[in-house]
């Protein structure tokens, strides 16, 4: 059982202010008491959760060339897994990865891409009419449990906006992956100004808001002389670790105002809200930044990020595909297309594994944010050109507090509800269920 000894001691809420500003800290070994067990403190770490939604599935055993262009699916366990060569970014952390084959959802059966973001997390079929009618998703069952501690119960996030035409014109289904109630669907920001406000400054009003960004200065100047008499009484461990996630801080602010600044001049871009970036590398990177900050902080523990739009047109010339991400998806078993849709979807998991290995270096209590964190990553599509929802590409990364042990790939029986992947998150987390959605129990290889 670890133990810290440390002379002095820190509230975990404890928060740096000034200038009308908090900033929450990320965990420090000083709040901790003395020869106090970790297990015994409220600084003891928090369990995590994320989910990581990514469309047009993946190219696995799937098309008519089969395993031959197979890039997802991974084999073995232990010494003999393998990780699908999509994953390659993963490698150093396979340890903490479990695979799954044959998992369905029949939830959004036939709904080409309208019923996909929405019953990703719910795996129950969304009700007809003017009104959301669906069910509280898992995220959100999380959030009601884990959820309550933190300034942000739960955060929602994407790397552009997910009203497209082509995923049913904006409907409630095809635009959020997350309902905090069967009623209603929560907004998933995309707009990296706008979540960096809403973890670095719990502003009551907009007036208050527009106040302090009028003044143009950083959070981190506003609290620079409370920063500088708390780094006097630290320990040197608890002086890096603060200097780093500063840093991180001080990094995320100069980013977003570069954002902020960018010359439209002669721009034609009306809709654009200030603080999204031209360039999707430096967007999705900002975003995968601005969770592992919520992570750092405490600010959040549930987040979910939709890491591409159901039906987005964008391209990807930073991996040589011209066209886009959704006619990419339509291969039409086309060699050449299916390269092309292979490159974007191993460029998202290489983003998903740089914030997989941010985690892994990141201390937290007697381990790293990864170990104490579960992550859901994964899509409700399986062959995209042919809109099927089996089988889907899942997999489960970090080692929640000890109760998920990776380095294996799961092959359950033929047409496994997605829904038991979920009811078994539920359970890894401390949040036993009898069952959620359409689930037939509890995957015991996990």
């Amino acid at each position: 059982m670890a133990k810290f000894l440390t002379k002095k001691h820190l509230s975990r809420r404890t928060l740096l202010r000034g200038g009308g500003v908090a900033l929450a800290l990320p965990f420090l070994d000083a709040m901790v008491p003395a020869s106090t067990a970790l297990a015994q403190v409220e600084a003891m770490p928090k369990k995590r959760a994320g989910f990581f939604y990514l469309p047009h599935g993946t190219i696995m055993n799937n098309t008519p060339f089969g395993k031959d262009v197979d890039q997802w699916t991974s084999t073995g366990a232990g010494d003999n897994f393998q990780l699908g060569k999509m994953m390659t970014s993963l490698e150093p952390y396979k340890n903490y990865v479990t695979t799954f084959e044959n998992i369905e959802n029949n939830a959004a059966l036939g709904s080409v891409h309208t019923f996909n973001p929405a019953t990703w997390l719910s795996c129950v079929r969304p009700g007809e009419g003017s009104v959301p009618a669906l069910a509280t998703t898992l995220d959100q069952v999380i959030a009601q449990q884990l959820g309550q501690e933190t300034a942000l119960p739960s955060l929602e996030m994407a790397t552009e906006t997910t009203v497209q035409v082509a995923a049913g014109n904006g409907g409630f289904y095809a635009v959020t992956t997350s309902f905090a109630a069967p009623n209603q669907p929560l907004p998933m920001e995309f707009n990296p100004r706008k979540v960096f406000i809403q973890l670095m400054g719990p502003y009551d009003t907009q007036e208050e808001r527009s106040l302090i960004l009028s003044k143009n200065r950083s959070v981190l100047d506003m609290i620079a002389d409370r920063t500088r008499t708390l780094q006097k009484d630290l320990g040197t461990g608890d002086r890096e670790i603060l200097s780093n996630y500063l840093d991180t801080v001080r990094e995320i602010e100069r980013r977003v105002q570069i954002a902020q600044n960018q010359d439209m001049s002669g721009i034609d871009v009306p809709a654009a809200p200030v603080g999204v970036f031209e360039n999707f590398d430096d967007q999705i990177k900002m975003m995968f930044d601005l969770a592992a900050l919520a992570y750092q902080a405490d600010l959040t523990r549930i987040l979910t990020l939709v890491m591409a739009a159901e039906g987005t047109d964008r391209t990807y010339p930073q991996v040589n595909v011209a066209g886009g991400f959704h006619p990419t998806s339509h291969h039409t078993n086309d060699p050449e297309r299916i390269q092309d849709l292979i490159r974007v979807q191993t460029y998202h998991m290489e983003h998903f594994g740089r914030f997989v290995q941010k985690l892994a270096e990141t201390p937290d209590g007697d381990g790293s944010i990864l170990d104490h964190s579960l992550f859901l990553y994964g899509s409700n599509m399986g062959n995209s050109n042919q809109h099927d929802n089996y089988p889907l590409p899942e997999i489960l990364v970090g080692g929640a507090s000890g109760a998920h042990k990776g380095g294996k790939n799961v092959t359950p029986p033929e047409r496994t509800p997605l829904a038991n992947i979920h009811l078994t998150i539920l359970d890894k987390l401390g949040i036993p269920q009898e069952s959620f959605g359409n689930s037939t129990g509890i995957l015991s290889e996990v």
